[in-house]
């Protein structure tokens, strides 16, 4: 299937090598195309990881073991398979990751716990265990890759390359982040999204690289949406390895600790919103910012509700300033919510305020504004001091195209 470069695509960022990590790609050929398919992550003992996995109860053998792994806290490696998800395929698809991790673990004299594996593609089909054997001893071999290399061989629809890059200084040492990602359907968080991956060469204990990622997590993966439909295999995770030489993080009061969290989210809401920007058939990349609801994670509700709905994303992809659809979508996110203090904007410009239209309201400046390809919703619930801003895109006919032939 040729997919044309996403028009809201980013160029790739330029990246630095982190220290501790070594990055190859091969095409292990888990589907017939002629490009790579398998990444090989290979980290320096000592290095902390933290992760959040799909809430999916139908998740793949891959999120299993990766939530159980995280609590350890330490990685050597991660290997990431792609073409195929190995989801929904019982014993067979355990044994392929059991063998693929065993393998990797016996390479770098590491326990097999230390082995993080992931897999995205098709659902249903069992990981061939003679494809994954093949693709690592090629692997193992294979000269090191880019940051965009490693970020083109995780993907599957993907039309272009993710990738963020921040830094921050923590005492005398500046450290560096580096994250790809892949994801352009199938997108509706429920914890993060498709799968993403955060490097850094910062030392931070296991226990707050958690705790971060999971505060961050709620501001970004999980403010995200395409289609409404999470994943099985949504996995991202952060690997630290200390070789920049600071002092380990270990809690908020530790110097640096702010300015580290800090990069780590710009990175994770650089990934998140590239997700969106490459959504199947995606035209326009959609920010919908909800204040005056009763809490934060009720804006976040009100917001997704906006975000998934079909007719709201085929009004804004037919550039219809249709705000009688966003009123719906408010109405049906059951959350606290009062129609005679309502109010929607597009663009800065209010179509309706405390429940009823703008008097003398002028749609030429929302037709003007929905013609972009950058859109903003404004909903004020007027009920209190919550807010949230989520992101997603329009629905056009592309992500038909794109989904109705996706295993052929």
């Amino acid at each position: 299937m040729d997919l044309e470069r996403s028009p809201l695509a980013l160029p790739f960022p330029e990246m630095p090598s982190i220290g501790g990590v070594t990055l190859r790609t091969v095409r292990a050929g888990y589907k017939d195309w002629d490009r790579a398919d398998l990444t090989f992550a290979e980290l320096a003992e000592g290095t902390s990881v933290a992760g959040v996995f799909t809430k999916s109860a139908c998740a793949s053998t891959e999120v299993e073991l990766g939530r159980a792994q995280v609590a350890q806290g330490a990685a050597r490696a991660l290997i990431v398979n792609a073409g195929n998800s190995n989801a929904f395929t019982g014993y067979r698809g355990r044994e392929a990751v059991e063998r693929i991790a065993a393998k990797v673990a016996g390479h770098l004299g590491c326990a097999a716990e230390q082995v993080f594996v992931s897999s995205t593609g098709v659902i249903g089909v069992p990981l061939p265990i003679d494809v994954a054997d093949a693709g690592l001893d090629a692997v193992f071999d294979a000269p090191r890759c880019s940051w965009e290399d490693a970020a083109l061989a995780i993907s599957t629809t993907d039309t272009f390359a993710k990738g963020s890059h921040a830094s921050a200084m923590i005492g005398e040492a500046r450290v560096e982040l580096c994250g790809i990602i892949k994801g352009s359907g199938m997108i509706a968080p429920d914890m993060a999204t498709m799968l993403g991956y955060v490097f850094t060469d910062a030392a931070v204990a296991p226990a707050f690289l958690q705790q971060a990622l999971e505060a961050i997590n709620a501001r970004t993966y999980s403010c995200i949406t395409v289609d409404g439909d999470t994943s099985t295999s949504d996995t991202v995770m952060v690997f630290a390895t200390g070789k920049a030489g600071n002092d380990t993080i270990a809690g908020w009061e530790d110097a640096g600790a702010d300015a580290f969290v800090a990069a780590l989210e710009a990175v994770c809401r650089d990934m998140a919103q590239a997700v969106v920007r490459d959504g199947e058939g995606a035209s326009k990349f959609i920010a919908i910012s909800v204040t005056g609801a009763s809490s934060n994670e009720s804006a976040r509700i009100v917001g997704l509700s906006i975000a998934n709905s079909p007719l709201v994303k085929t009004a804004i992809a037919g550039e219809d300033a249709n705000w009688g659809r966003v009123v719906m979508a408010v109405g049906k996110a059951g959350e606290p919510a009062d129609r005679d203090r309502l109010s929607i904007g597009f663009g800065g410009h209010w179509a309706a305020r405390n429940g009823q239209p703008v008097d003398d309201f002028d749609e030429t400046p929302l037709a003007r504004h929905l013609k972009g390809d950058e859109i903003t919703v404004e909903v004020d619930l007027g009920i209190g001091d919550g807010r949230s801003t989520v992101w997603t895109c329009d629905l056009t006919n592309g992500y038909i195209a794109i989904n109705a032939d996706y295993r052929s």
